[in-house]
């Protein structure tokens, strides 16, 4: 892996984090640490405003937890690596999609390999970017479908077969008529594709296909035509409401 791979660390022991920033340097000189924060509020800021390729946090934290940072992060796309004093977060750390899980003091070799394991998802996921603008370039003049990376490849689905995109932790479920697919792009990339003119961003985790609404609910829920239930943000009812007239 030949680019510089950007980091952030997030610690509010002064002394940890200035640990964890040496033995990250020291035995992967390639990644560069941009940020190290001991507030976790300036750090979700900055994270906002540019997401890193892998972020280690602490969890427990003064104001926000490791936990709340991530929760409070828009389309989260990038490895996570928790390094804490408490062993009892583990299967919380699971459900963030964390790839790894250190408790200090550090050991070693568990960074060498949390990190190596971060590295292979990184280039995995350059790998398919790449191929996916191949192979929209051969496609693109097919304005009905569009290609969808995933762990194994790429999958080409008719847009008049999706029904609406929910983005999950950095990935996004495809719900389409039959079956669902989930892809390691986050919603975000979903939402700004121009052929996908039919669909509206309704919730920041929920991109859907206006063509399949069955209902709007005035509880603030959009009832799609599979019964799914669609929470829909009070910013954007309006633009919703406006553009299902035209439908």
């Amino acid at each position: 892996m030949s680019k510089k791979i950007n980091a952030i660390l997030i610690d509010d022991e002064k002394n940890a984090l200035e640990s964890l920033a040496l033995k990250v340097k020291k035995y992967f000189p390639n990644i560069q640490i941009t940020h190290t924060f001991q507030n976790p509020q300036e750090a979700l800021i900055q994270i906002n405003a540019n997401h890193p390729d892998i972020l280690f946090t602490d969890i427990e934290m003064p104001v926000l937890s490791g936990f709340d940072v991530l929760s409070k992060i828009k389309n989260p796309n990038f490895e996570i690596v928790f390094v804490t004093a408490y062993n009892q977060y583990a299967i919380e750390a699971i459900k963030h999609c964390a790839i790894g899980y250190i408790v200090k003091p550090i050991d070693n070799n568990e960074l060498i390999n949390a990190v190596n394991n971060a590295l292979k998802n990184i280039e995995k996921k350059n790998a398919l970017e790449k191929n996916e603008q191949l192979l929209n370039n051969l496609v693109s003049s097919s304005k009905s479908t569009i290609s969808i990376p995933t762990q194994k490849g790429l999958s080409f689905i008719k847009i008049e077969d999706i029904i609406r995109f929910e983005g999950i932790d950095g990935y996004t479920k495809i719900i389409l008529q039959n079956s669902t697919i989930l892809s390691s792009y986050s919603i975000g990339k979903f939402s700004k594709l121009n052929k996908l003119s039919s669909f509206m961003s309704v919730h920041k985790s929920h991109f859907i296909n206006l063509n399949y609404i069955a209902n709007f609910l005035n509880e603030g829920y959009i009832v799609m035509a599979n019964n799914d239930s669609i929470p829909i943000a009070r910013s954007r009812r309006k633009e919703f409401l406006e553009k299902i007239k035209n439908i």
